[in-house]
This record gives structure tokens, sequence and C-alpha cells, in this order.
């Protein structure tokens, strides 16, 4: 595991490499994996960026963001009715997002999202759809997924599309089924599988709602370590070469045999 002080580097330079955020004061505290990011910036969209490449960072277990959104003193600020026009409009040219099913409500910059559609992609894309204007604050998104599909949620299928998927398919991931409802448990070793392990279940038919309870262990080598274990107390030779180099070695701390 990393260090909190490798962890807020690693996760300073994910920053400083996204271009969108090379000028936006960002700070990064990190302790026991979890990263708490603070500071101003002066679009919405950096906040997310930043959100986003935090998370992306091996070892990275939860994201405390704290990042505020301030235009300063911008003359060319948009005003709630300019804001509300904007989002009406990108909300009406979306083919992804069904007419009228959206409602818009926008006070001092922050987007509040209402109403139902029938996929959890159709909720996601009305948001993403406002990420990028100008003047939003913050976005509500309070949409409810109503399902028309009368079927019964299969939780074998789900169950086959995570292990189809490369990203989900050796992890150790459990699926619940309760009427309209899926739970995901268990553990991976990225924010990248937790969220594609969730995506996948949204695509079931019949899912009006997904509860991702996954874990995220960050030691991603254990699994592998472990197999290379196996194999080398098949052969005694190597297997006492390998205890030696160890035993030289201050990189591993702990051996693990199964």
């Amino acid at each position: 595991m990393k260090s909190n002080e490798d962890l807020q580097r690693d996760v300073l330079d994910a920053l400083n490499w996204e271009p969108l955020l090379h000028a936006a004061e960002i700070g990064v505290t990190a302790k026991d994996g979890v990263v708490t990011l603070s500071g101003i910036v002066d679009k919405y969209n950096k906040k997310l960026h930043a959100e986003d490449a935090a998370k992306n960072v091996a070892g990275v277990k939860a994201v405390v963001e704290n990042i505020e959104v301030n235009f300063y003193d911008n003359p060319a600020k948009k005003n709630d009715s300019e804001i509300a026009k904007e989002v009406v409009n990108a909300l009406k040219w979306s083919w992804e997002v069904p007419n009228d099913k959206v409602k818009v409500k926008v006070e001092k910059g922050w987007i509040t999202l209402d109403g139902e559609v029938e996929w959890n992609y159709q909720k996601e894309a009305a948001e993403n759809l406002i990420n990028y204007l100008d003047g939003v604050k913050g976005v509500f998104n309070y949409i409810k997924i109503k399902s028309e599909s009368m079927d019964q949620i299969e939780k074998g299928n789900i169950e086959r599309a995570l292990a189809r998927n490369r990203a989900t398919d050796d992890q150790n991931i459990r699926v619940k089924v309760s009427g309209n409802t899926v739970t995901l448990s268990g553990s991976v070793h990225s924010w990248y599988q937790k969220q594609e392990a969730g995506r996948i279940s949204w695509n079931a038919p019949g899912v009006s709602e997904v509860n991702n309870e996954i874990v995220i262990h960050a030691n991603n080598g254990l699994k592998h370590g472990t197999c290379l274990l196996k194999r080398l107390r098949t052969n005694y030779t190597l297997f006492s070469r390998f205890l030696f180099l160890v035993a030289q070695s201050k990189a591993i701390d702990t051996l693990i045999f199964v």
C-alpha cells in the first residue's frame, strides 16, 4: 500500500497532467487511501475533471470533494434565466434524453433536474449535457428511473454480463436482486472497475435502482503474488532461492502462503 505522501504526490501529478486543470489551484490531502480535494475553480467541469482524475489514481479508495466554483467578477457571467434557457435547449436537442421527461430548476447557478426516464443512461446523459455549460455551479440530479419492462430481473444475466467484461470478469463481485433493485457487493482494485460493474448492472431491463456497495482494495498485486508463491512451492530449489532473495530485500515485508 502507498504511503499517504506517495498517494498525495500521485494525485497531484494526475491533476497537473490534465490540461484543463493546469491553472486550477486544487489542494490535495491523503490518508489511508481517502483523498480530499479542496480549492476554488472557475468552471464546474474543472471540478468534475479533478474528481475523476483523483479517482483514477491507483491506491485511491475514496474521494472527498470540497472544491468550490467561483466565477469571481467575470463580466460575462450568466444569470439564472440565461442558464435555464441553455439547459432546456441542450435537453431538447439531445437524442439520448426523452422529450418533456426532465424538468429543470436554476437557482444561483445551481441546477436541479427532476422527472422520470426509463433508463439510467438517460438520467446520466441529462446531467452530462449540463456539465460544460458556462455559469453552472453544481447539479442536483433527482431524476427517477421508471422502467417500462415488466420482466423479472434475472440475477444470472447480470452475473454473466459482469463475467463477459474484461474489467470485471475476475473480480470478487456479488449480485443480489430484490424486486427492481440490484445490490452489488464484494471488492475490486479500482474506481473504474466499481463504476463499470454499476454501469453493467444498470443495463439489465427492469432495473430502477443499483446499490453499489463494492469496496476498493488497492493491493492489486496480491492475487498475482499468491499465484507466484503457489508455483514456487512446487519447486523446492526455486522456492529456497526465492526465500533467500526475499530475506535480502527490504522491498517485501510480508509473505502469504496458501
